[in-house]
């Protein structure tokens, strides 16, 4: 009698639960919900929390959070012909769940549909503006304009496109190569250039010192000749004066000077007679001592 006492009130316990939890359901706060019934949406939960359903609904969940979305790089052909590389990506989120349901129904296909019209928007949009344009500052711009096209297209999906980035826009690598060569051959260019200006400057430099140079030392040539003219000028003045005085005197000056320059070296050998003017002052003593 208890076995089955117990036996039906675990029945029913069951019951109540798989009752509960076909009835109630919860939304987490990063969630929200639509309910369908027999795939026929029924209502629409944004709030969280515990609610309630008909037994015989489901509820689809969807994330109320900004999403990410990564495009394939792109090549692109810009307006001037140019070849780029561009990768892009977006941030997007649902804000409408029953116009998502109905046109896309889970996020692999949104994520599938989305990827094709931003590929789409990137192509056209940087397609019509200039290489040197979508590297410039301009990219800002470029990426609101395809942003606001890629939300005119999506509208009707219950989503809504928040940003779009340019994370790389770059030449095809065979081209970098090319232009790094070309950017290297004129950077050696302009190096030589350079060189050649400063070469020349300081040939330049180097001339105007040494003109310079040469103009000073004749300068200062011809100050120390008339220096040492006026000097010579003096000292023969200043002879010619005491000559004038005492002949005598200046005569036995003029030998004392012969006799000092002519007789430093040790090892002096002259070849004169004994009675040559040069010996005059020799003896002239010894002579007066005889007398």
């Amino acid at each position: 009698m208890n076995r089955a006492l117990g036996m039906i009130v675990a029945i029913v316990v069951v019951a109540a639960g798989a009752v509960a939890l076909s009835v109630f359901y919860t939304v987490d706060q990063t969630q929200q919900a639509l309910v369908v019934q027999f795939g026929e949406p029924k209502a629409v939960v944004t709030e969280p929390g515990l609610h309630v359903k008909q037994p015989w609904q489901t509820v689809v969940v969807f994330d109320r959070r900004v999403l990410n979305l990564d495009a394939p790089a792109e090549e692109v052909i810009a307006q001037d012909k140019k070849r780029l590389v561009v990768d892009a990506f977006a941030r997007w989120k649902i804000v409408d769940p029953l116009r998502f349901y109905q046109a896309l129904s889970n996020e692999a296909v949104a994520r599938t549909r989305l990827v094709a019209i931003l590929s789409s928007n990137v192509r056209r949009v940087l397609g019509a503006q200039s290489f040197t344009a979508v590297l410039s500052g301009e990219r800002a711009k470029l990426m609101l304009d395809i942003r606001n096209n890629v939300n005119v297209e999506t509208k009707t999906f219950g989503i809504e496109v928040v940003d779009v980035r340019i994370r790389r826009a770059d030449l095809p690598e065979q081209n970098s190569l090319a232009i790094y060569r070309r950017m290297q051959q004129e950077r050696v260019r302009e190096a030589n250039d350079f060189r050649a200006q400063g070469e020349e400057v300081s040939q330049r430099v180097r001339s105007r010192a040494d003109r310079d140079v040469t103009v000073i030392r004749a300068e200062a040539t011809r100050e120390s000749e008339i220096l040492r003219g006026q000097g010579d000028a003096e000292k023969n003045r200043i002879f010619a004066d005491a000559y004038g005085k005492d002949p005598d005197f200046f005569a036995f000056y003029r030998s004392m000077l012969a006799y000092e320059t002519t007789m430093k070296s040790a090892d002096t050998t002259f070849v004169l007679t004994p009675d040559s003017e040069f010996f005059q002052y020799f003896g002239q003593e010894s002579a007066r001592s005889r007398r």
